[in-house]
């Protein structure tokens, strides 16, 4: 069986021009050109406030954007197949526990086996994840919940509750661990951004041809679209969904391993409220909540809008109260409009 053409290609559902659509698009990259503009503006004006529009700040926003923009873009997977992950922040606790926990075993070699168990640890949260929606049909949001304190309680006990430092101190500087995400040094200036930016950057050119040019992109927004006329026409459902929370888990420990080398330990207790921002970040960039609609370009917009906003408010002296009044407004704002467009589609 076959599936239907208005599933065929998620991206040419509505033929012909549509200034709301193409608005709805844009939006995204309007909010943040708006937002680098403001920040701009207010940097200049306000007294005792430090220069935002820099290379400099631009590059430190990237770096910072990238940890959250790689979970992200699992995360867009999740949420296009109309599922959810409340675990993201619990999972890159325990995978760098374990990333520094393998490094003291191996005494900082080379870093390669680390980073490939940390991968490993989150890919196998993700298939859990995806095992338990699947065989037990419960819902994603109880799974990812229960899964949310259980990963977080796991992470302490293996750590014995204090934060895993590597033994010996500084031996890990000497990997490739090192230096994913920092200031590049003077004889890595060719480079432009750190090489955490340009894995980012990578991933997702990749997982965006993947969304839409393979049969698996297409499962991928017909099961958000709709499940159940998607099983009718074929689509193996439980398999696909497992595949997509196993990606997903993948980007989380690759995620993971650039968070390590930025804090240099292993803390149970870190990237607390991460799902909230990786979430955040993906429903910012236009991705719907009731699944179906989503962009990679639209979910990494949404990390490095977040970022932005978070770094401007602290170039302007703003506390960080301020900054989480603000990014949940957004949220709000986000979500509303998404509302907005399946009414007036409706």
């Amino acid at each position: 069986m076959t599936l239907p053409l208005e599933y065929a290609n998620p991206q040419t559902r509505s033929p012909g021009f549509s200034w709301g659509t193409l608005l709805s698009r844009l939006g995204p990259l309007i909010g943040l050109v708006f937002a680098f503009a403001l920040f701009t503006i207010l940097s200049r004006v306000v007294p005792d406030a430090a220069p935002f529009a820099t290379f400099d700040n631009f590059q430190l926003m990237l770096r910072q954007t990238s940890v959250v923009g790689i979970a992200a873009l699992g995360m867009t997977l999740i949420i296009i197949s109309g599922g959810i992950d409340l675990s993201v922040g619990s999972n890159i606790a325990l995978s760098t526990v374990a990333l520094a926990n393998v490094l003291n075993v191996f005494h900082g070699a080379n870093g390669i086996v680390p980073a490939l168990v940390c991968v490993l640890v989150a890919a196998g949260v993700g298939l859990l994840t995806g095992g338990l929606i699947t065989a037990l049909r419960l819902s994603p949001f109880i799974v990812t919940l229960g899964l949310w304190g259980s990963l977080r309680g796991l992470a302490k006990g293996i750590a014995h509750n204090q934060s895993v430092y590597p033994d010996p101190p500084g031996a890990w500087r000497h990997t490739f661990l090192s230096g994913l995400i920092s200031t590049l040094p003077d004889n890595r200036r060719w480079m432009i951004f750190p090489p955490g930016v340009w894995l980012l950057i990578v991933l997702a050119i990749i997982v965006a041809m993947m969304l839409r040019y393979t049969r698996f992109g297409r499962h991928v927004f017909a099961i958000g679209s709709n499940e159940q006329t998607a099983r009718l026409c074929g689509i193996p459902i439980d398999r696909t969904k497992i595949l997509i929370y196993v990606l997903a888990g993948v980007l989380v420990g690759l995620a993971s391993v650039l968070e390590f080398s930025y804090v240099g330990q292993g803390d149970p207790t870190g990237r607390t409220g991460a799902e909230l921002d990786v979430i955040a970040a993906v429903v910012i960039g236009g991705a719907s909540l009731s699944g179906g609609q989503g962009s990679i370009l639209g979910s990494v917009i949404g990390a490095l809008f977040m970022t932005m906003v978070a770094n401007g408010c602290t170039k302007l002296g703003l506390p960080n109260w301020v900054q989480q009044i603000a990014t949940g407004v957004i949220i709000i704002v986000a979500v509303g409009l998404d509302r907005l467009r399946h009414r007036r589609a409706a």
